[in-house]
């Protein structure tokens, strides 16, 4: 009988603490699905933010081998927080090589400027050809505001040429023509259409802007016929009568603000398609006090040479024809949509009034 009693009781201890353990399991389910439900998608970048072009500056992160795409990222954006310096970040490009996904970019820049409670940049991110080191897969560069002015204003430049040599002509008369300060700090986007430009154009590049933010790629994959196509930015050391100056290869500002965009994605390839492109971007600059009719840099990263060809085709239904744009048009490998064709990205001026 004694046996018994004790049998019983044991069943009954271990039935116990199966209960106890199930109902430990199942508190634990729920907690974690509660912890699951309440996290917060990084927010998403702006589509477009207000700067003063007598405080721009100009950052970029070096090239580096070191692990995937993710942590090239994740340490590009460390180097570009440091070198800013406490700065508002404006705008961060990527240039992306190799098979990374490229939305996975935007995520860790959203999560890594809202864990320093900052505010997010404009963002442009495309995929290239090649970088310039073996293994990189990404090279990142911004465009930032400082607290105090660097300059009289900022003049932007974009041009391209058969060789090297011819773009950075190009980039340097437009300096030139509008004082640019040349050996002061400066940013310089380059990409070229075969890896044998390379190091021609970063030679020209540093001849030119000794102090320059430099970025140099292959624009896509197969090497196509010689092109390079070029970008920069430079402080002024004086102001352009009535704040805008034209220029045929770009425009010096010295007004007390601009509006800069990100990149405007175009999805699908037919007219239609393209004019959607632009009527978003268009919206975007009017939300932001501006509009397409008030660029005065229009930069497209079309997929092939028939899709730049629609972005020209539609392009003059948005913009000011009596006083159009400066800006370049150069070619990408790929974007970050599956369906997308060709990216647009704008510098405008306020509305008047706004």
């Amino acid at each position: 009988m004694t046996r018994v009693v004790r049998a019983v009781g044991m069943a009954a201890a271990v039935l116990l603490l199966l209960e106890a353990a199930a109902d430990g399991f199942q508190r634990r389910k729920k907690q974690e699905e509660e912890i699951t439900q309440t996290l917060e998608l990084p927010p998403d970048p702006p589509a477009a933010v207000p700067a003063d072009p007598s405080r721009l500056a100009f950052v970029q992160a070096p090239l580096s081998s070191q692990g995937l795409l993710s942590r090239q990222t994740r340490d590009g954006l460390r180097v570009l927080l440091q070198s800013a310096r406490g700065a508002r970040f404006v705008r961060i490009r990527a240039y992306v090589a190799g098979t990374g996904d490229l939305r996975r970019v935007q995520s860790i820049v959203a999560e890594t400027f809202a864990e320093r409670k900052q505010p997010l940049p404009v963002l442009t991110v495309a995929q290239v050809g090649a970088l310039a080191v073996e293994g990189a897969q990404v090279q990142m560069e911004a465009l930032v505001e400082q607290r105090k002015p660097t300059g009289a204003g900022t003049v932007f430049a974009a041009a391209s040429a058969a060789t090297a040599e011819e773009a950075a002509g190009l980039i340097r008369q437009t300096l030139e023509q509008a004082g640019a300060v040349m050996d002061a700090p400066a940013s310089l986007v380059c990409g070229v259409s075969s890896p044998e430009m390379l190091e021609p154009m970063r030679r020209a590049a540093y001849a030119m802007l000794p102090r320059a933010a430099y970025v140099g790629f292959q624009l896509q994959r197969i090497p196509a016929p010689p092109l390079a196509a070029c970008q920069a930015a430079a402080s002024m050391a004086r102001a352009t009568e009535g704040g805008v100056q034209r220029l045929p290869h770009g425009v010096a500002l010295s007004v007390p603000k601009i509006i800069v965009s990100g990149a405007q994605l175009a999805f699908r390839y037919e007219e239609t398609d393209a004019r959607l492109a632009y009527q978003r971007l268009d919206r975007t600059l009017q939300q932001a006090g501006s509009s397409l009719k008030h660029a005065v840099l229009l930069y497209v990263y079309p997929m092939s040479s028939q899709l730049a060809e629609l972005a020209r085709k539609v392009r003059a239904e948005f913009v000011n024809t009596a006083a159009p744009p400066a800006g370049l048009v150069a070619p990408v490998e790929g974007l970050p949509s599956i369906d997308g064709a060709f990216a647009l990205e704008a510098i405008a001026l306020p509305a008047p009034g706004s």
